[in-house]
């Protein structure tokens, strides 16, 4: 598999209008590893944030790191309809703090009239009601551009270890071609981070929280120089490449 950069159009929960309340994006590796991070949009309609701005937790609708399952290996593609069954496996989750057997399941049907968009449907709970509701999503596949340093590479760094307070700490970055993205959390403390080439530089596009450093300057400048199982050391935290390609 390649590296996917997957942005949702739009989500609807039956028997709702569709809508967009955020600005949703998934970065998965060629090995499967992707850091999905949901942020709430403001009433201007965009995430209308500075280069050093923090944004407040209630502006993150969901933030997931994880792996996704292989379609093969998950009852194939239908030949009647060619739509598969998509699944991914949480690892860290900003809605709990323990997502041990956590997944997400959707059946995933590709759209005849645009070849980069899917149609996902499924059932989960709907945020704003708290119960589990019938969804669905049209996800766009965004193409893998941009002439930043290192070209459209992909890196992941991974953090998984203990801080000096007992808490476990676990947290992943993800770098795919003209994005990236970094969601860490330690017990109740979360933090997310959004970066986009702009064609000029690595433009922060937003972050919230500020209780754990990430290193997103690593991953923005340095990340496609590693190898894997280099190690960058930020503070207390040890964060290793475990996926280069």
């Amino acid at each position: 598999m390649t590296g996917h950069i997957s942005v949702r159009e739009s989500i609807r929960w039956l028997p709702d209008e569709p809508s967009e309340p955020t600005i949703t994006i998934v970065l998965t590796s060629p090995g499967r590893l992707f850091v999905d991070l949901r942020l709430y949009k403001s009433d201007a309609g965009s995430l209308d944030t500075a280069h050093d701005a923090v944004l407040p937790l209630s502006r993150l609708e969901w933030a997931i790191a994880g792996t996704s399952v292989d379609p093969a290996t998950n009852g194939g593609i239908d030949p009647v309809d060619n739509h598969w069954r998509g699944k991914w496996i949480h690892w860290v989750d900003s809605r709990t703090e323990d997502c041990t057997d956590v997944a997400d399941e959707g059946d995933m049907y590709p759209l005849p009239s645009d070849p980069s968009k899917v149609l996902e449907k499924g059932k989960m709970v709907n945020p704003a009601t708290g119960l589990e509701t019938d969804y669905e999503e049209i996800w766009l596949s965004e193409e893998i551009t941009g002439d930043q340093p290192g070209g459209n590479c992909c890196v992941v760094l991974d953090l998984d270890g203990i801080g000096s307070d007992g808490k476990k700490r676990q947290g992943r970055i993800v770098r795919l071609g003209q994005y990236v993205q970094g969601f860490v959390r330690a017990g109740g403390e979360v933090v997310v981070e959004r970066w986009k080439w702009d064609g000029n530089g690595w433009e922060r596009l937003a972050k919230i929280g500020d209780a754990i450093e990430i290193p997103t300057d690593f991953a923005t400048g340095f990340a496609h120089k590693a190898d894997v199982g280099d190690e960058v050391r930020v503070g207390q935290d040890v964060w290793k490449v475990v996926e280069k390609s």
